[in-house]
């Protein structure tokens, strides 16, 4: 077979497992769609999960991961956002390589140092990505978030905050804490240019001038980062576009190769276990409820017994 044809046969096989997924994630069960294209139901299985571990590495949508995305439960629950990222979504484009890693403190300074040099909005643009780090909240959340969630009504940074309500996903209040340096740095120069440029303007007395209401990022005419809701009405899913394709902007500015916002979690969560947290306590930082879930966004590594007893005494 030559090289051309060997290149058709993966289109043809791509393009099959793609209607494959579709037909699953639209209900289908797996034994119905090996029936119809008079393969194995493990076949199915095998490469709907391929290409749901492979939408999840460029797609960022809320609670599809390498681990969970082969469960049909997961996969119907996000089925709107799910088919919007498959109409411009191509598996064989994806590196091989490419893999959600653990970004090292020294990979962010430097890829903050390049955004910096490289972004048109460069104090904008690293409290974005300084944000995501710090909080390991979700793109959607931080699009969501408000003047207030950040100042105190005198201006001064609000510690001990909280992820709202109505600005978590998961429709559930949790703890949310500014306490990193380099967001404080970003964070305030581009709250002086949003002062200076009038966006969001309150009294001049409170919030350092802003409307405390205000989306804490907006854009270079004055708006926040465009939400559409999806799904049907008494269903509470939300889609933001604009801040998924600035983060993966970001990335590339950072030089920061197969890093998505899923990978960022993770990379919080390995930072949480090194300084002694605890699944519980990963859980209540990032909103989420299960440790199950935990587990599934990245498992806490287990010493062997060799490295707990040494140097016991």
């Amino acid at each position: 077979m030559s090289c051309e044809e060997n290149s058709e046969a993966d289109r043809d096989t791509v393009s099959q497992s793609i209607q494959m997924f579709k037909a699953v994630v639209n209900g289908e069960t797996y034994e119905a769609v090996a029936e119809r294209f008079s393969i194995s139901r493990t076949a199915v299985e095998r490469r709907i999960k391929a290409i749901a571990v492979k939408l999840s590495q460029v797609a960022d949508i809320d609670g599809l991961n390498e681990d969970g995305a082969a469960f049909v439960r997961r996969l119907r629950l996000h089925r709107d956002a799910i088919m919007l990222a498959l109409a411009h979504f191509d598996p064989r484009r994806i590196a091989g390589s490419q893999v959600l890693r653990i970004v090292s403190l020294e990979e962010i300074a430097l890829a903050g140092r390049r955004i910096k040099a490289r972004s048109g909005r460069p104090w904008h643009d690293l409290a974005l990505f300084y944000l995501i780090f710090a909080t390991g909240a979700r793109p959607l959340e931080i699009a969501r978030l408000e003047v207030r969630d950040y100042l105190n009504p005198d201006g001064s940074v609000r510690r001990a905050s909280e992820m709202r309500a109505e600005v978590a996903i998961t429709g559930k209040a949790r703890p949310l804490y500014f306490v990193s340096t380099r967001l404080d740095e970003a964070l305030g120069f581009y709250l002086d240019e949003r002062l200076k440029d009038r966006f969001g303007i309150g009294d001049a007395k409170a919030y350092r001038g802003l409307d405390p209401a205000s989306r804490l990022f907006m854009s270079v005419t004055g708006d926040g980062f465009k939400i559409t809701r999806y799904g049907n009405a008494d269903q509470r899913r939300f889609l933001c576009r604009p801040i998924l394709e600035t983060y993966r902007k970001l990335f590339r500015y950072g030089d920061l190769r197969g890093v998505t916002a899923l990978a960022v979690r993770r990379s919080v969560v390995a930072r949480l276990y090194e300084r002694g947290a605890d699944e519980d306590a990963v859980g209540l930082i990032l909103g989420i409820s299960e440790r199950s879930a935990v587990r599934e966004l990245l498992a806490r590594p287990k010493p062997t017994a060799e490295q707990l007893l040494s140097d016991l005494v």
